[in-house]
């Protein structure tokens, strides 16, 4: 029912499916980060809702791929870098871009500080219509983002 309401309500808005992607893993349970894995090239922090864990699991967001048309990324923060550890978006040589960081632009300003941005973006050499939305675990400390974007 979850993705189904998302594909209707949520279609081309960047800030409604985020909710909706939010809702997906709040359901999941408590975000924590436990241990490191390799990530693409790179080692980064785990990332677990509940007992699920998000690195290289893409599930989540390639069912709203499916349902909304929405581009989807999960982001772990790894000192001051966020890590792609789950995604929909692929690199220019089409493979997912788990490993890749964000680029510190308006997003990174706004999600250090714990903050949403919701606006264009540049991810990945494609311009997006975009909503990334920090998670705090449970002492209320920035562990990740959650990203939607729409093709332009």
């Amino acid at each position: 029912a979850t993705l189904l309401f998302m594909a209707t309500a949520g279609a081309d808005d960047p800030r409604k499916t985020v909710d909706e992607l939010k809702m997906i893993f709040v359901k999941m349970g408590e975000p924590r980060i436990e241990g490191v894995e390799k990530s693409g090239d790179i080692i980064a922090p785990v990332i677990y809702f509940g007992k699920h864990k998000i690195n290289n699991s893409f599930t989540v967001v390639d069912k709203i791929k499916k349902t909304s048309g929405a581009y989807s990324t999960v982001f772990v923060k790894d000192g001051n870098e966020f890590i792609r550890i789950s995604t929909n978006v692929l690199t220019p040589r089409g493979v997912r871009g788990v490993g890749t960081k964000l680029a510190h632009n308006q997003a990174y300003s706004a999600a250090i500080k714990g903050e949403v941005y919701c606006g264009e973006i540049d991810i990945l050499g494609n311009s997006f219509y975009t909503c990334y939305d920090p998670f705090k675990d449970k002492t209320g400390k920035v562990i990740g983002i959650y990203l939607i974007g729409f093709k332009k």
